[in-house]
C-alpha cells in the first residue's frame, strides 16, 4: 500500500513526495525515535506490539506508519477510519486469519484517524487485537485516553508525537531543496535565511504545512514550472509571505485543541498571568468558541481558584456574563476581558476543594451518626431526647459557642483551610482558634464513646521489586533520594555504572519504560544477578548489560551505537573504590570516560559514603559505654587515619567537586545525606580495625596501621580485646553519602 514508485511520484504534491522510507530518514521526535529508544528498537528490530500514534497534524503520525511498512516483514494493512467501516474491518481480519494460517505470517493493521470510529466499530477490531491476530497501529489527532476505546488502550503502547522544532523544520525544508529525486535538487534555487525564517515560523511545527508553502513558493517564482534548464530560482521574504497569507488558528470545538486551549486559559488564570489569559482568550473567540463556554467556565474558577480569598470574584463574572447576554458580540469582548482581567490578578485560593475530601470521607468505615445534640427536635424530642443539649450560638457572644457539629468518627478531622490571600488571611486566625477550642471542649451526647480505630489500607502494593527484597531500608533511601535529584521522564537513556549500582537497575526500568537503560558491571556475579531478574521482563523491556571495565564498554558504545549518549548516568561507590585504592588520578579518568558518553544535556549522579563522615569506632564504643580514656586514645587514632590529607580515607564531597572540575564537568547540585540504620557487629568488623588477631601474621588494616604510629604496642593489644566486646551486638551505624549532580559545562 505504502511501496514508493518514484516516477509515479513526480505527480504527487512535494509533502507526499518527501515523506520518509526508513527511519534513518525520519526527522524530529528525537523522544521517541532517537537512538536507542524503545519504538526505534521495536522497528529495527521488527518486534512490534499494538501503537497509538497521538499528535497534531503534521507531526509524523501516517509518515511513521509508512516508515513501520517498508521496514516490517509482516504482512501491512492500511485503514482510514472516515472512508472504512466493520465491513473492511472483517475483511481485513479475515485476510491476516489466512495469512496467519497459511504462511504463519503476522499482519499489522494501521488505522488513520481511529478516533473517528464509533464504539461498535472500535468494539469489531478488539477481540482480533486481544488473541494476536492483527497488531494495530493506530493514528490519531486527539487525546486517545479520551477517544479511543479503553481496552485497545490498554492493549496499546501511546507514544505522543509533539510539533517538530524549528531545527527539525529547517531541516526538512533543505532535504526536499536538496533532493534531487523527490524534491528540487535538480534545479538552482537559493532562499533568503528571512524567507526560510518566515516559512518555518509559520509551519508552527507542522511538516506538512512546510513544504507545501515551499512547494507554492518554488513553483510559482519562475515564469512556468519546471524552468529551463540551470534557471535560477530565488524565493526571499515577500515570495515566502505570498506563500502563506494568513496563519490558520488550529482548533476543533470537538477535539484536544478545544480542550488543551481552554485549559491552557484557566491554568493562566489560577497562575495570576493576566497576559497569558488574555492571550488564550483571544485564540478562543479568533477560532470562534462560543463566549457562553468560556464564561462557564470563568464561573468556575471564581469559586475554584479564587473563592473566599476575594468573594466578589464570583458576582463580579456573573454580572459580567448577564451584561454579555445583553449586548452581544463584537462589543461583548469587554465583559469578557474584564471578567478574565479579574479574576487573574484576584488573590487566589482552592480552598473549595476540601468539599470533595469530605466528600470522599462519606465512604471511609467510621461512626458518621447525627450527633444527639444536633438531631431535629421539634418530633421525638420528649421520646427520645433529640437536641437536647443543643446549644443555641445566637445566644452566645460573638453568635458562636463550642460545641461539635461533625460525627464521633470525624472528630477533628479537617476539610478546610483557609488560604494565607485576601478575605480568607483575615478570617483564617478565627476559624483555626475556634476549630482548637471546639476540639478540646466539644460537647457529645452523653452516650459512652466508641474506642477510634484505624482500619487497614485495603491497597496491596501490585508488584514487590526483588530490590527491595534483598536491599536493607537504608539504602532504599538512598535510592529514592537519587532519583528525586535525577527525575528522568519515560523516554530517557540512563546508565548504571558499576556493580555497586545494582541496586537503581530496577528503578531505572520501572521510570523509563519507553527510554533504554544500559549496565555497566566489572564483577560477574552482578552481571548474572541482573540477568536472571530481567529474563522474567518482556525482551524490550530487559536492560542492556555489559560485563567489563569502562573503557572497553565506551569503546563497545562507539562501535555499535555512535550516536548514542546518555540522558542520566547514576554511579554509586565507583569514584570512592578508586579514591582509596587506586588514587585521585585514576578518579579523573573514569569521570572523563562518562563525560564522552553524556548527552549535552544530561547529568552524571555520582553517590558516595564518605568514611571520613561515617561511622567510627570511637562512636560505637561510646554505645557501650566504654572507659572514657580508651575511647581517646581511638579518637586520636582516627584524627590521623581520616586527617583530610590522607589520599584513601581524607576525601570528601569537596573532592568529588574537584574531581568533577579537573575532568571537564561543572556541579549543578551536591548535597550531604545521613541514612539512619544499625547493623550486627561481626567478627570481619573487628579484623578490619585491628587485623588478625593475636599471635597470627597480622594482616592490612589502615586502623591498625596509624594506631602503631602514636600509641604503644600494649595500648593497641588493650584496644583491640576491648573492641570484641562490640562482637554480636546490634549498633546504631551512621552512614554520610555525598550525592553530586554533574553535567557538561554552561548546561
Amino acid at each position: 500500500m505504502f511501496n514508493q514508485d518514484v516516477n509515479q511520484a513526480q505527480d504527487e504534491p512535494l509533502a507526499s513526495r518527501m515523506r520518509p522510507r526508513t527511519i534513518h530518514e525520519y526527522i524530529g521526535q528525537d523522544h521517541i525515535l532517537g537512538p536507542g529508544r524503545l519504538l526505534r528498537r521495536a522497528i529495527q528490530a521488527d518486534q512490534l506490539s499494538s501503537l497509538i500514534f497521538s499528535g497534531p497534524p503534521g507531526t509524523g503520525k501516517t509518515t511513521l506508519a509508512r516508515v513501520i511498512a517498508n521496514t516490517t516483514k509482516s504482512h501491512f494493512i492500511s485503514l482510514n477510519a472516515v472512508l472504512s467501516g466493520v465491513k473492511e474491518v472483517r475483511q481485513a481480519i479475515a485476510d491476516a486469519q489466512e495469512r496467519h494460517s497459511l504462511y504463519n505470517r503476522k499482519t499489522i493493521l494501521f488505522v488513520d484517524e481511529v478516533h473517528r470510529w464509533n464504539k461498535s466499530q472500535q468494539d469489531a477490531l478488539l477481540p482480533w487485537v486481544e488473541n494476536g491476530t492483527v497488531i494495530l497501529i493506530g493514528a490519531t489527532t486527539e487525546n486517545p485516553f479520551f477517544e479511543v476505546n479503553r481496552a485497545l488502550v490498554s492493549r496499546s503502547r501511546i507514544f505522543q508525537l509533539k510539533p517538530l522544532t524549528r531545527i527539525d523544520l529547517q531541516a526538512i525544508a533543505w532535504q526536499a531543496i536538496q533532493d534531487p529525486h523527490r524534491g528540487y535538487g535538480n534545479y538552482t534555487i537559493t532562499i533568503d535565511e528571512t524567507a526560510m525564517d518566515h516559512l518555518v515560523d509559520t509551519a508552527a511545527g507542522d511538516a506538512r504545512s512546510l513544504l507545501n508553502a515551499l512547494e507554492l513558493a518554488v513553483e510559482t517564482t519562475p515564469e512556468r514550472f519546471p524552468p529551463p534548464k540551470d534557471t535560477p530560482i530565488h524565493i526571499d521574504l515577500a515570495t515566502a509571505e505570498e506563500s502563506i497569507q494568513e496563519r490558520a488558528v488550529l482548533y476543533d470545538k470537538e477535539g484536544d485543541y478545544h480542550f488543551d486551549i481552554i485549559s491552557a486559559f484557566i491554568k493562566s488564570i489560577r497562575g495570576s498571568d493576566p497576559d497569558a489569559a488574555l492571550f488564550w482568550m483571544a485564540r478562543m473567540i479568533k477560532a470562534g468558541e462560543s463566549p457562553r463556554f468560556i464564561f462557564r467556565r470563568m464561573l468556575i474558577s471564581a469559586s475554584e481558584d479564587i473563592g473566599l480569598a476575594d468573594p466578589q470574584a464570583l458576582p463580579i463574572v456573573e454580572a459580567a456574563a448577564s451584561a454579555f447576554e445583553r449586548v452581544g458580540m463584537p462589543e461583548g469582548q469587554f465583559f469578557l476581558t474584564q471578567a478574565a482581567l479579574y479574576l487573574s490578578t484576584a488573590p487566589k485560593s482552592n480552598s473549595a476543594l476540601g468539599y470533595f475530601d469530605a466528600l470522599t470521607a462519606q465512604d471511609e468505615p467510621r461512626d458518621s451518626e447525627v450527633p444527639n445534640h444536633l438531631r431535629d427536635s421539634s418530633r421525638d424530642k420528649h421520646g427520645f431526647g433529640h437536641g437536647q443539649g443543643y446549644q443555641y450560638p445566637h445566644a452566645y457572644a460573638e453568635h458562636w459557642t463550642a460545641q461539635a457539629y461533625l460525627p464521633k468518627g470525624f472528630q477533628g478531622r479537617i476539610f478546610y483551610q483557609p488560604g494565607k490571600l485576601g478575605y480568607e488571611a483575615s478570617i483564617a486566625g478565627q476559624v483555626h482558634q475556634r476549630r482548637e477550642i471546639q476540639l478540646s471542649e466539644a460537647i457529645w451526647d452523653s452516650t459512652p464513646e466508641h474506642l477510634t480505630y484505624t482500619p487497614e489500607n485495603p491497597r496491596i502494593q501490585a508488584w514487590i521489586r526483588r530490590s527491595e527484597q534483598i536491599h536493607p531500608d537504608h539504602l532504599l533511601g538512598l535510592r529514592d533520594a537519587v532519583f528525586a535529584q535525577l527525575e528522568p521522564p519515560r523516554h530517557h537513556r540512563l546508565l548504571i555504572d558499576g556493580s555497586q549500582s545494582l541496586l537503581f537497575l530496577w528503578e531505572a526500568l520501572r521510570r523509563c519504560p519507553e527510554g533504554m537503560v544500559w549496565a555497566r558491571f566489572a564483577s560477574q556475579d552482578a552481571t548474572q544477578q541482573a540477568q536472571q531478574a530481567a529474563q522474567y521482563l518482556d525482551l524490550l523491556q530487559q536492560p542492556e548489560l555489559f560485563q567489563g571495565l569502562p573503557g572497553d564498554f565506551n569503546a563497545m558504545l562507539r562501535s555499535r551505537y555512535p550516536d548514542l549518549h546518555f540522558d542520566g548516568i547514576l554511579s554509586r561507590g565507583e569514584i570512592g573504590f578508586l579514591l582509596t585504592n587506586q588514587g585521585y588520578s585514576q578518579g579523573v579518568q573514569r569521570l572523563s570516560l562518562l563525560k564522552e558518553i553524556l548527552s549535552p544535556q544530561g547529568k552524571i549522579i555520582l553517590v558516595e559514603l564518605i568514611p571520613r563522615e561515617s561511622q567510627r569506632l570511637s562512636g560505637l564504643l561510646h554505645q557501650i559505654n566504654a572507659p572514657e580514656e580508651a575511647i581517646h586514645r581511638v579518637e586520636q587514632v582516627e584524627s590521623i587515619l581520616y586527617a583530610s590529607g590522607m589520599p584513601s580515607l581524607g576525601w570528601d564531597g569537596e573532592t568529588l567537586s574537584a574531581l568533577a572540575h579537573e575532568a571537564g564537568l561543572q556541579v549543578a547540585a551536591s548535597e550531604t545525606l545521613t541514612i539512619p540504620g544499625d547493623r550486627r557487629i561481626n567478627s570481619q568488623d573487628i579484623l578490619g580495625w585491628f587485623g588478625s588477631p593475636e599471635g597470627q601474621t597480622p594482616g592490612y588494616s589502615p586502623f591498625y596501621e596509624a594506631a602503631s604510629t602514636v600509641l604503644p604496642k600494649e595500648e593497641v593489644h588493650r584496644l583491640s580485646t576491648l573492641s570484641q566486646n562490640l562482637q554480636g551486638r546490634r549498633v546504631s551505624w551512621k552512614r554520610i553519602y555525598s550525592l553530586v549532580a554533574l553535567t557538561l559545562p554552561g548546561k
